[in-house]
């Protein structure tokens, strides 16, 4: 008899639990409920995550299906599109988001030393927003245009790791610079920018508050060079200056002096302009710095397309925050899982793994990955071969 647990079972043997219960407790929710517990619904949301489930019929039905292993997989209380709608409408999605936190601390724990590709020791934030459209006649209290729903999912993404350390889900309609009023600065961390995000009274207080930012410009920047540093026009850069505003308001909201850089990108065949208040780094750096942002971009898309952020199992504001939540916790479950186990594939890869494979009893450590090919099968003298080649 096979008493090995199944992956789905291993997986979540990772949580630490007592750290969820004291989320619980901290909003009374499962106060008096029987049946059906907060665990109960994050297990049951997990699973349709990691399997790409499409509806709470869909979600039901596949566990209704496998309900001797219901128990052992952590499932308690009675699966039912009822209480599992109910749960979505009615349980505050606050515990799940405290959940998550509880996960991207140890996460970025263990990916503090995690490198990339720079010689710095300071932390790395890149901050940026992506859309995730809503139909309005399901979701009215997230209108975004005339005929148009949408939510905005503003993210502080740690590059070491790709850790989001920082979620607000607003309206679509939500200026992506008012999130910045929200970020408590860390001294001596790097926060990355996209043009966005220029407001230079708000980029004056990350600067007072000993944290640097870099910055791309706009065209219409007003300004005036007090000095130029020495560059070399191979490595792709044109100039390295130091410069004080002159526009009537930018120069009231930063009165201090900025670095401005102007570096030629060769793919794209464009030139650049960066803003930044660090001084000490080679102009080179500040540049490979502004590229690394495109790794917040990867993470929107990946999350899009690996998990169930863009359709819905419900449509109350509250069902909604809740799968988004539940969504960051598992990936960055499988992130922290990875690092552990010390597995050699990427995320993407280990994801799609666990998804056709959450029922079997393997362990996680030996779930086949893409080194599992067919050069290793034609390894085995007894592999039959379909051609003889």
């Amino acid at each position: 008899m096979n008493t090995q647990p199944s992956v789905f079972a291993q997986i979540m043997a990772f949580l630490p639990l007592p750290e969820f219960r004291k989320c619980v407790r901290r909003y009374r929710v499962d106060y008096r409920v029987r049946r059906f517990s907060c665990l109960d619904q994050f297990f049951c949301l997990a699973f349709a995550q990691l399997t790409y489930r499409e509806s709470l019929r869909d979600i039901v039905s596949c566990l209704k299906a496998v309900r001797s292993r219901l128990y052992h997989m952590g499932i308690r209380g009675r699966v039912s599109r009822n209480n599992l709608a109910n749960a979505n409408e009615a349980r505050d999605w606050r515990i799940y988001a405290d959940f998550a936190q509880v996960l991207i601390a140890e996460a970025r724990r263990l990916y503090r030393n995690e490198d990339i590709g720079l010689e710095l020791d300071n932390t790395i934030y890149a901050f940026d927003s992506t859309t995730i459209d809503l139909c309005l006649s399901l979701f009215p209290w997230a209108r975004f245009r005339k005929r148009k729903g949408a939510i905005k999912l503003h993210t502080l993404l740690d590059l070491r790791g790709s850790i989001p350390t920082i979620i607000h889900i607003t309206q679509g309609k939500t200026h992506d610079v008012r999130i910045l009023d929200d970020l408590l600065p860390e001294p001596g961390s790097f926060y990355i920018l996209d043009r966005a995000y220029l407001d230079f009274f708000r980029l004056y207080t990350l600067h007072q508050n000993h944290a640097f930012f870099v910055i791309r410009a706009k065209s219409n920047l007003q300004s005036r060079r007090i000095s130029s540093q020495p560059i070399d026009k191979s490595k792709d850069l044109r100039s390295d200056q130091r410069i004080v505003l002159t526009g009537p308001k930018s120069k009231t909201d930063y009165p201090d002096v900025i670095r401005r850089l102007r570096f030629y990108d060769r793919e794209n065949g464009r030139y650049l302009t960066f803003l930044t208040n660090n001084f000490l780094l080679p102009a080179l750096t500040i540049a490979k710095l502004y590229k690394l942002r495109w790794n917040v971009e990867l993470f929107f898309r990946w999350i899009k397309q690996n998990l169930r952020i863009k359709s819905f199992y419900g449509t109350s504001e509250n069902a909604v925050r809740t799968q988004i939540w539940v969504a960051i916790t598992v990936y960055v479950l499988v992130a922290i899982i990875k690092k552990k186990l010390d597995l050699p594939v990427p995320l993407y890869t280990f994801l799609q793994v666990l998804s056709i494979m959450a029922f079997e009893k393997t362990p996680l450590n030996q779930l086949p990955t893409e080194k599992y090919d067919h050069e290793s099968m034609a390894d085995d003298p007894n592999q039959l071969l379909l051609f003889n080649l």
